[in-house]
């Protein structure tokens, strides 16, 4: 009896520090960026796990196969490129794993060893999960970034993870898909294919997406380009308040972007605008003479504006019937402020008694 019991000591103090090892090298690892869901650039990095125990197996997937009592039989595969597991001992024909869960691969496998071994107790686990390229998110972002797919994603998620839109954004969204759809779901089958040499594209605006319509939020496929569309920008010159360049938006007008740099200041000739616009394929420049007082009273509509114009607000002449009041208001307030500063001893000493 005090032998089996220093065995049993010997056997206990040999196994708990290997399990301590163990458990220090396999437990959770302490909180990263990466860990945080900060997306990481240059690096895919995953959403969340959600839906990932419904993922379908596709080419360049690993599992870990195992078959219970037989460890001759246990192997690491890869599913090919047809999408088959053709690498396991003493099965001839190859397991179909391409659109299949690993729950249903598993069955398969215990199906076929059924023929040698009596209730084979068989377990299938995914070891790495490639079979899906990365989408990409980049353009008018705060973060350009790569995201793994590993379940259905909607543009919104891929939005959010890429840190936002930036103030260059221009107002739409370029999705161009690079590769079919692997897993096709009912009604989804024209997309396993594409048709033509041109890949398939979709654009969405962004005040759709903020505004939650539905068709403006798709679902983003593996492999997919996500660009962010940067503004081109425009010059706002003259007499404003705060001349500079800003970026052209969608459906910019020329109210708009006078209201982006403080307006028109008094001194300025609003009736008569400049618009220096690039001509198509030319050097030159086409002079376009914009009435923003008529535009202002509605009686005519609103100019829209094209990248790279240059807006030049000029200044009306001091004589003229927007300036003519100040003017003279300006010139006796500065001459009446001279005469006391200068004048005011000598008025004083002069007093007729």
């Amino acid at each position: 009896m005090n032998r089996r019991f220093v065995v049993l000591a010997i056997l206990i103090s040999l196994t708990v520090p290997a399990f301590v090892r163990t458990q220090g090298q396999t437990g959770v690892a302490p909180a990263s960026s990466q860990d945080s869901g900060a997306p990481v650039a240059q690096q895919p990095g995953g959403i969340d796990s959600q839906g990932i125990r419904n993922y379908l197996l596709g080419p360049g997937d690993t599992l870990d196969v195992r078959v219970f009592g037989q460890p001759d039989l246990n192997a690491i595969v890869e599913v090919d490129s047809d999408g088959n597991i053709s690498s396991l001992p003493f099965l001839e024909a190859p397991v179909p794993a391409r659109c299949r869960t690993e729950k249903e691969v598993q069955k398969e496998i215990a199906k076929a060893y059924a023929k040698y071994l009596k209730n084979p107790q068989v377990s299938v686990r995914i070891g790495e999960r490639k079979s899906r390229q990365p989408a990409t998110v980049f353009g008018a972002v705060r973060q350009p970034t790569r995201v793994q797919m590993q379940r259905k994603v909607r543009l919104n998620e891929l939005m959010a993870v890429s840190g936002g839109f930036t103030e260059r954004a221009s107002g739409t969204i370029e999705i161009l898909h690079t590769e079919p759809v692997m897993c096709p779901g009912p009604g989804d089958e024209k997309l396993a294919k594409f048709d033509g040499d041109q890949l398939p594209r979709e654009i969405v605006k962004i005040a759709d997406l903020k505004s939650g319509k539905q068709e403006a939020n798709p679902i983003i496929r593996p492999g997919d380009y996500i660009t962010v569309t940067e503004a081109e920008p425009i010059y706002i010159i003259g007499s404003v308040n705060a001349p500079q360049g800003i970026y052209l938006r969608d459906q910019l007008t020329l109210s708009r972007a006078l209201a982006m740099v403080g307006g028109a200041r008094k001194e300025a000739k609003i009736s008569d605008v400049h618009v220096y616009r690039q001509k198509p394929g030319a050097t030159d420049q086409e002079l376009i003479h914009i009435d923003y007082n008529k535009i202002k009273k509605n009686e005519v509509p609103d100019f829209f504006l094209q990248a790279f114009d240059v807006i030049e607000v000029p200044e009306a002449g001091l004589f003229s019937s927007g300036r003519i009041v100040p003017t003279l208001m300006s010139a006796v307030t500065g001459s009446m402020t001279s005469m006391l500063s200068n004048g005011g001893t000598s008025i004083a000493n002069r007093v007729i008694y």
